[in-house]
């Protein structure tokens, strides 16, 4: 029954726009065979080129990942960020200086009588740029410069090479005052942040909003503007193994594949063995994807479903639609910006 209704979305969705769904590439493997998941089993999921947002102002530029999926109950659902955890096999992902930024001010040091604020990052000549105020009796303003590194336990290491305080050389200042940043900041309430010395110590996984990550950084450099991060399977989880997949198109630059367990979308989907593929509709971009939108991508998209009962859909970035409005008769505006020429009648062959 469940396949039936997706056959029907799909049919419906290509005839609302006055067109047949386009043929896409199907790679099937000739062992794959339908069965059912236990529900126990994880969702493994694949990504290439996605800025998935998280948090609301926090853009995760995925290059690539590999991992598994667990959620709540044995369902990963869409609709609750907070019900599953990624666990991470292997991925290249980066940040912008205005994520970090969004990241200090807006979460890590989000709390009242946080010792900085006001903080600024920038990201140049191989370095990490730091600006702010220190708040100790009274607001100090301060300025770091530092070089990126990684601790054995996944840590991210910045390690100033200038500091200035009240724009005078605060590494001096310190010195004559017998003092360090860690005496000065009191980072007690913080989470995912502590400091060494003068050395700032970063979780970059714990410190992420939802949904939930479990990796260990391997290695971190600043190039072209980005914090790049290279990420592995965080010991402390156990033995992370993704399965080698084909996802139905195999031509796709920009994509998520979610192959495996139960997996809930749209508050009324729920699909068993998960064979999904979301493939982006701009591929000269990464695909720009937010979770908490991402029922606004999916009705200005459209699917079918593929040879072996899954599910490709074709979605639009984000920063290409519009926020849909819904009316108190339940009618949705569907964005301008879509592969569906709603807007005009086309003829008929």
């Amino acid at each position: 029954m469940h396949r039936n209704v997706l056959a029907s979305l799909a049919i419906a969705a290509a005839l609302s726009c006055g067109r047949s769904v386009p043929n896409v590439p199907v790679a099937t493997p000739p062992e794959v065979q339908l069965r059912t998941i236990p529900d126990s089993e994880p969702t493994h999921v694949e990504m290439r080129n996605v800025d998935f947002h998280v948090g609301g102002d926090i853009v995760l530029h995925v290059r690539r990942l590999a991992g598994v999926m667990r959620g709540r109950d044995g369902v990963v659902n869409f609709d609750d960020s907070r019900s599953f955890t990624t666990y991470v096999s292997s991925a290249e992902a980066a940040l912008s200086a205005g994520d970090l930024t969004n990241l200090m001010n807006n979460h890590v040091f989000a709390y009242p009588g946080a010792p900085l604020t006001r903080i600024k990052v920038e990201l140049r000549d191989g370095e990490l740029w730091q600006s702010g105020i220190l708040h100790k009796g009274v607001p100090i303003p301060f300025k770091i410069r530092s070089v990126v590194s990684v601790t054995p336990e996944g840590l991210l290491r910045l390690h100033p090479v200038s500091t200035k305080i009240f724009c005078v050389n605060g590494t001096k200042l310190m010195a004559a005052l017998h003092l360090s940043m860690e005496k000065m900041v009191d980072l007690s309430r913080a989470v995912g942040v502590t400091i060494e010395e003068n050395d700032f110590l970063i979780d970059p996984i714990r410190v992420l909003p939802p949904p939930k990550i479990r990796g260990r950084v391997l290695s971190a450099r600043v190039e072209n503007g980005m914090l790049i991060q290279t990420i592995g399977p965080d010991p402390a989880a156990g033995a992370i193994t993704a399965r080698a997949m084909v996802p139905p198109d195999t031509t796709a630059p920009n994509y998520m594949y979610y192959r495996g367990g139960r997996l809930q979308f749209g508050r009324k989907l729920l699909m068993t063995d998960a064979d999904m593929q979301v493939v982006d509709a701009n591929p000269s971009t990464p695909f720009d994807f937010d979770l908490d939108r991402y029922m606004v991508q999916l009705i200005g998209g459209y699917s079918r479903t593929t040879e072996r009962a899954g599910l490709w859909v074709h979605m639009p970035d984000l920063n290409g639609t519009r926020r849909l409005e819904q009316t108190a008769g339940g009618e949705v505006a569907l964005p301008r910006d879509t592969t569906c020429e709603c807007d005009e009648e086309k003829p008929r062959r």
